[in-house]
């Protein structure tokens, strides 16, 4: 797949608001973050059951739950408490740095 052109608002250890699916108004921490798909995968949400072929270790085979990605345009980063949109602007060190639209504040 190619490379996505674009920056994202979300960046791993950010604390995310599910904007829709299953787990619409649920909140978590970013573990990992796929650009080039455009997903993340958020702690303790999304879960689907992956279901383990038996082996030497595991000969009875088992059903595990892990994490999905979910798609980036669900989330919605929240800045204390409070979800709010991303925008980027320079910083007093001239380095371009997100901010939280609603309050103004920088996000490091």
């Amino acid at each position: 797949m190619a490379k996505s052109a674009f920056k994202l608002h979300i960046k791993k250890g950010d604390t995310v608001l599910v904007l829709a699916g299953d787990d619409k108004g649920k909140s978590g921490k970013v573990l990992t973050v796929y650009p080039e798909k455009s997903r993340a995968i958020v702690e303790g949400l999304n879960i689907v059951s992956k279901h383990r072929k038996p082996s030497a270790q595991n000969t009875g085979g088992k059903i595990d739950k892990i994490e999905a990605p979910i798609h980036i345009s669900n989330l919605m980063v929240m800045v204390g408490g409070n979800p709010t949109r991303i925008g980027r602007k320079v910083n007093e060190n001239n380095k371009l740095q997100r901010f939280a639209k609603k309050t103004g504040e920088f996000i490091k």
